[in-house]
């Protein structure tokens, strides 16, 4: 191993020994602030509620203080399975199902492992921040940091506090037995994981190999949609929300998360990753002719 890429190797370590010091301080101060509401009798979603701005809190400090808001990219990831196992802890002492609440643990799990290690995997250091934060710091100036404070940390606290709203009746209290809207919304969740996994993978792949530098990938899923991966991210949350229902038709409101989470995607994500790919790569637009933008389907002639 070359020196040059040792130097890489140990700052890439040290840069996660921060995050992982960063999420350990932010997580603790959330555990410890929601406690504070429980213990206040508060409803199960103040709690959650005031301990997820509490976390984001923390990982905004330690963004500011590096000037990099990357620290907060692998939260979305992370913070469903803290709210997942607070409401499953509620569950076993009010009688929840136990075959959904092992279900939807489990769906949850294999989720947020499968989303943080690919953060991890294409993560450079503390010296790399994503592209769309550098963007906004040229456009806002100085106003930087009240931007990223809103709509870099707290924006996607709140959209993964509404996507996780399901989690409340399929975990937190008494209800329907398991039954087949379960296994439904089970097959859904798992079936966006699989398109978040096998497009990321193929996406990681296809740009190793240094002869795609400036093409276009239009191969495998990507060659169905032009954002497989984005589709399987609502796909995963519109699963939840069938779980949730499956548990409680009266919680049918907590669909809001999962339009929510399409409508970021479909107004904000998609717009961004389209425009930047357009000037990055003048042949876009004539290499995905005929490929869906978001909705999977055979390429169009």
């Amino acid at each position: 191993m070359g020196t040059d890429t040792m130097t890489i190797s140990k700052s890439r370590a040290m840069a996660f020994l921060w995050i992982g010091g960063a999420y350990f301080l932010a997580l603790a101060a959330g555990f410890l602030a929601g406690r504070a509401f429980h213990e206040l009798d508060y409803h199960p979603l103040v709690v959650i509620g005031v301990a997820d701005a509490v976390g984001t809190l923390v990982v905004f400090g330690f963004s500011y203080v590096f000037k990099n808001s990357s620290f907060y990219d692998p939260y979305w990831s992370v913070i469903p399975v803290p709210i997942a196992a607070y409401l499953a802890w509620l569950g076993m002492e009010g009688g929840g199902d136990a075959v959904r609440m092992a279900v939807v643990l489990a769906v949850v799990g294999l989720w947020a492992i499968r989303l943080t290690s690919n953060w991890a995997r294409g993560w450079q250091g503390l010296h790399h921040e994503d592209w769309r934060y550098t963007m906004l710091a040229r456009q806002t100036g100085r106003y930087y940091w009240l931007v990223s404070f809103a709509g870099i940390h707290f924006f996607p606290t709140i959209m993964v506090f509404l996507g996780c709203l399901p989690l409340l009746p399929a975990l937190a209290m008494a209800n329907a037995p398991f039954g087949f809207l379960d296994m439904i919304g089970a097959i859904v969740a798992i079936t966006g994981i699989g398109f978040e996994y096998i497009s990321d993978n193929q996406r990681y792949q296809w740009a190793s190999d240094p002869a795609n530098k400036g093409k276009v990938l239009t191969e495998g899923m990507w060659g169905w949609s032009r954002h497989p991966n984005y589709f399987g991210e609502v796909t995963f949350w519109a699963g939840l929300f069938i779980l949730g229902l499956a548990a409680d038709l009266s919680y049918w409101w907590t669909a809001i998360g999962c339009v929510a989470m399409w409508a970021m995607f479909h107004f904000i994500s998609l717009p961004m990753m389209e425009k930047r790919q357009m000037e990055r790569k003048p042949g876009y637009a004539a290499a995905t002719r005929g490929v869906s933008r978001f909705w999977p389907r055979p390429r169009l002639k």
